[in-house]
């Protein structure tokens, strides 16, 4: 029991769901989703990590070659721009589209800058270049693969594992939109990373002088905001697609998987743009109004502050302000509310009526102001009783006490005039 009074009187915080009538409500047209070919998408704001769009978005499904983002990421972390890296034997193992096969000659120990190895790889997506990266960081393919795992775990991805650094299909090879949409945004954070996703075409050269011109399979990037991404594509995965976008000083980052490979290659082009432009217009619902009560918040206290029986109040708190969330399947089921104070006990918190409503979606949070629904005269009425009580033990006592000291005052069988007049009569 010390335990729980000490936890209820220090730490004070109770989760709610968010589960609001207002999600079921019939969106006006301009706010309906889109529908797209592709089986699973998202879209997620990058500076603040709220799901905006989702569509089967924690599916498990293959990236195909959008795992070179995660390559990309490792060449940037452990190499200088100017390093040299050469074509090595499983590099030149690897099947189309590799720049060996598409450009040659490149042959084994032919070398290229790190920086013109990001764009044959980020631009053109070679395969065999996905390898001068993985040689070039790990003794083999398994060692590179848990590179990528460990970061993939240090980042909290727990549904995202790869076994090798270009996407070839692999079943054990795999992530969810939510969490390749988690890794584009790692490589946007990247600053190389980030300047040569946003190129559309460029020119590199290897060792032997080779001048290879290469354009970025990216049909979107350059275009209505598009600053970047990843194109995928395998018979398993369907054609992939993961994109930033910056419009009007925000930033928002959309992964399409398993769309089609129409023979104009075109869908996951609509498809993304689909979604995005929906992100950048879509407004937030009300799933929570100001005035509404969001639960109510146990404190423990003394009646008389500091002293006295220990009592528990519920204390209802009041929103000052709308909750707003995004529609979308994943805030309908993962909405979830915390209220805490920083008042130690119902009497500080009477004083200072205010707490705090964390609405938490996975990687976001926002905090919204509370009204607690007390007063110092509330727990004056609540111990009322117990006041009053104690008011005529306190008086009774005070009676007691002016008793006594009248009788000490006056002394044993009366008062020192009569032990004089005993004096006199002996005379």
């Amino acid at each position: 029991m010390k335990l729980k009074r000490i936890i209820s009187i220090l730490a004070v915080t109770l989760s709610i769901n968010l589960i609001s009538p207002l999600f079921s409500a019939k969106a006006s047209a301009a706010e309906v989703p889109p529908e797209i070919i592709g089986d699973f998408a998202i879209t997620i704001d990058a500076d603040t990590g709220e799901v905006i769009y989702a569509k089967a978005a924690d599916e498990k499904s293959y990236p195909a070659s959008i795992s070179k983002l995660m390559t990309a990421i490792l060449l940037a972390e452990n190499k200088q721009k100017t390093d040299i890296l050469p074509f090595t034997e499983t590099a030149l193992s690897q099947p189309a589209y590799s720049l060996y096969s598409s450009f040659g000659p490149i042959n084994l120990g032919t070398t290229m800058t790190a920086d013109d190895v990001m764009k044959a790889l980020l631009l053109f997506s070679g395969n065999d270049i996905a390898y001068v990266i993985s040689d070039a960081l790990a003794n083999s393919t398994e060692e590179f693969a848990n590179l990528m795992n460990s970061r993939f775990k240090d980042w909290g991805l727990t549904n995202t594992h790869f076994t090798n650094p270009n996407g070839l299909h692999d079943p054990d090879h795999y992530t969810t939109p939510y969490e390749l949409a988690l890794i584009t945004q790692k490589a946007y954070e990247n600053q190389w990373v980030r300047e040569v996703m946003a190129l559309e075409e460029d020119t590199i050269t290897t060792s032997n002088n080779l001048p290879i011109k290469i354009e970025n399979r990216n049909k979107n990037v350059g275009k209505n905001g598009a600053i970047g991404g990843k194109t995928g594509y395998t018979d398993p995965a369907g054609r992939c697609l993961a994109a930033i976008y910056e419009r009007d000083d925000r930033t928002i980052i959309g992964v399409v998987m398993r769309s089609a490979y129409d023979a104009q290659d075109i869908s996951v082009f609509n498809d993304m743009n689909a979604i995005i432009d929906y992100s950048f217009n879509a407004e937030k619902t009300t799933t929570q109004k100001a005035n509404d009560i969001v639960g109510n918040y146990e404190l423990t206290y003394k009646a008389f502050k500091f002293f006295g029986p220990e009592k528990t109040v519920s204390v209802p708190m009041t929103l000052r302000e709308d909750v707003t969330l995004y529609d979308n399947e994943i805030n309908k089921a993962e909405a979830s509310g915390t209220i805490s104070v920083s008042a130690k006990d119902a009497w500080e918190l009477a004083k200072n009526p205010e707490g705090t409503y964390k609405v938490s979606v996975r990687n976001n949070s926002k905090n919204y102001t509370l009204n607690a629904d007390i007063s110092t005269s509330d727990l004056i009425k609540e111990n009322i009783v117990l006041y009053a009580v104690a008011a005529v033990i306190i008086l009774l006592a005070l009676v007691l006490l002016f008793v006594i000291i009248k009788l000490i005052a006056k002394g044993p069988k009366g008062s020192r005039g009569y032990r004089r007049s005993r004096r006199r009569s002996r005379y």
